[in-house]
């Protein structure tokens, strides 16, 4: 019966787990495509932070989101 607790909670951890990865990684692709493209949008925020800055952040972002989309799919915690 123990055993079968703990199971259950070590399912139910790692579910969470992913599901919090995967939105996280949502929120960071979001923010990447909005730094990449908020000038063809013209967003003043994104235009008063500068072509370059907004390249180099969207790109760590972008990164960064498809790290937590692995890290969430393959599940190792």
């Amino acid at each position: 019966m123990e055993h079968e607790f703990r199971d259950k909670q070590r399912k139910n951890y790692i579910l969470v787990r992913m599901a919090r990865d995967m939105v996280m990684a949502l929120l960071y692709l979001t923010m990447a495509v909005f730094l990449f493209f908020g000038e063809r949008w013209k967003i003043e925020q994104i235009m008063a932070l500068g072509t370059a800055f907004s390249y180099f952040f969207g790109s760590i972002c972008l990164l960064y989101g498809i790290f937590r989309v692995y890290r969430g799919i393959k599940r190792d915690y």
